[in-house]
Order: C-alpha cells, then sequence, then structure tokens
C-alpha cells in the first residue's frame, strides 16, 4: 500500500502546481510496446500434498506454506549475474488497442512448506527403511525434514499470459496516472526442492500444472518513455505432476490459491506517432 500512497501523493502534488493552461501529454498507446522488471511478495492457501510411488502413496492435509523473498542487497538486485535470485516479474507486452494490451510474463514466485509443523495425514508408507512406515488414517504427523521437506525455490515459476484494459485517471504535462485490470492463465515450471524419506531430490526445471489469475494495477507514466507500476494478482494454481525425487514414478500433486503483490519499473516505446497533446 505504501507504494500505491506514494503514487497518487505525487500526481495529486503535480496537479496542485498546476495552476495555468500548460500542455499536457495523454499518450495514445495503440501499436505501443513496453517491458517491465520487478519484485513481488506473494501469500498461499494452505494446501493439501499428495504423494505417490512405488512404496508410499499418503497425502498431507491442510499444509502452510510461506514465501522466500531475499533481503535486500542492491549487489543482489541489480547485479546481472544474481538478480533472477530474488522473487522478481519480467513481463513483454504489446497494445493492440489504446485501452488493450496483451503481454508475456514470467512470475518467480518461491513457495517453502513450513517446517516443524503438524498436519493430518492418510494413506501408507511401506519399504522405506525409515521409521515412517505404516499406514495412516487421519493421524497427526509432524513434518521433521527427516521426513520431508518441500519447496518450490527456484522456483514456483508462473510462465502466462494475459489481456488487460487501462483506463486513464489523471493527465498532466509528462505525467500520466492510470488503472488498469485483466485475466490471465499460463503454465507452471517450478523446480522443486524436495527431500523426501531420505532419498535424492530431483531439483530440475519440470512441467507441472497450469494456472489462473486476475490482476490490477495502478501505473504512473512519466516523460513519454517510463512508469512506475504497483501490482495486485489474485489466482489458482493446479500442479498434479510435481517431481520429487530422481526416481521418475515418484510424484507429487497439490492445488492452491495465491495472492502476489508486485512493484515493477518499465519502459514504453511508441512504435507510430500517434502522440496527441492537450491544452
Amino acid at each position: 500500500m505504501k507504494s500505491v500512497t506514494f503514487l497518487l501523493t505525487l500526481t495529486l502534488a503535480f496537479t496542485t502546481f498546476s495552476q495555468d493552461k500548460i500542455e499536457i501529454w495523454k499518450p495514445n498507446k495503440k501499436g505501443s510496446f513496453y517491458i517491465y522488471w520487478g519484485w513481488n511478495r506473494d501469500a498461499y492457501t494452505k494446501s493439501n500434498i499428495h504423494f505417490k510411488g512405488n512404496s508410499y502413496d499418503f497425502t498431507l492435509n491442510k499444509v502452510i506454506a510461506n514465501d522466500h523473498q531475499s533481503i535486500f542487497r542492491p549487489n543482489l538486485y541489480f547485479n546481472p549475474g544474481t538478480m533472477t535470485i530474488p522473487q522478481y516479474n519480467l513481463r513483454l507486452g504489446y497494445y493492440f488497442k489504446d485501452k488493450y494490451e496483451i503481454s508475456f510474463g514470467s512470475d518467480h514466485m518461491k513457495y517453502v512448506m513450513k517446517n516443524y509443523q503438524t498436519v493430518k495425514m492418510d494413506g501408507h508408507i511401506s519399504n522405506s527403511g525409515t521409521p515412517y512406515d505404516g499406514v495412516y488414517n487421519n493421524q497427526d504427523m509432524y513434518l521433521d525434514t527427516s521426513f520431508l521437506k518441500f519447496e518450490h525455490t527456484d522456483g514456483l515459476n508462473y510462465l502466462n499470459v494475459e489481456v488487460r484494459r487501462s483506463d486513464a485517471l489523471i493527465n498532466v504535462k509528462h505525467f500520466n496516472l492510470s488503472v488498469n485490470e485483466g485475466i490471465g492463465a499460463g503454465l507452471l515450471v517450478p523446480r522443486t526442492n524436495t527431500t523426501l524419506l531420505g532419498n535424492p531430490r530431483h531439483d530440475e526445471f519440470h512441467l507441472a500444472g497450469y494456472g489462473i489469475g486476475l490482476v490490477g494495477a495502478l501505473k504512473l507514466s512519466f516523460f513519454k518513455y517510463f512508469f512506475i507500476q504497483s501490482e495486485a494478482k489474485y489466482g489458482f494454481i493446479h500442479m498434479p505432476d510435481i517431481r520429487t525425487t530422481r526416481n521418475p514414478a515418484d510424484k507429487a500433486s497439490q492445488h492452491f490459491f495465491f495472492m502476489q503483490y508486485n512493484v515493477v519499473f518499465g519502459a514504453q516505446f511508441q512504435l507510430t506517432n500517434r502522440e496527441k497533446k492537450q491544452h
């Protein structure tokens, strides 16, 4: 909310100081494209996670998980060699009409199961060589890391296409404030870091499922080409085919809702000279 308040305060300040008739820049967006980069924080609903392999088949119910944004350090966030480590957003878009755009983006989220929580467990485990062999019927299971570590930390990669509509709120000289909203859908390609029953982790990119979502944003454009944007996304993720170990027979599945809050910075370029100026 701080970034939204900042955008509104800045724009109202420019409006206040515009006492006389001035030349106002009002962009026509059709035919332009943009690129942006920024960072996100995420929240997830509780999830039932189903694990299945040759010698086990069980479900952990109502598992709690959190995101894992990196602590801000300029040499991490702005270094080309490390800038993909934090949770980030990258998007390329094109305005096919003044108010409508289509875009492709990569939302690099991270999903970390909370260790040492107690959940209800159903199913069975056999011949694992661990103390966890047995039959479980709605029994309490303490999620010690010797039993399970489960993370999509490199990451919960949501590759998606969105269609958005934008509407101008305020135009004042070199500044434009607009709101946009849209819908999107895409694929989940996580790199899952999982240690299950002492088995070696798989830890490679794998097409695991799909996602759908809604997005709303407040955008402050300035000096024709640049903008800062605050976004909120709400969506649903379903991953029926998560790799957990090096054995292809070992799989997991889960679905959950997510909320994503983003702050991004970008540039927009007009391919044709269609700008209008108002007095």
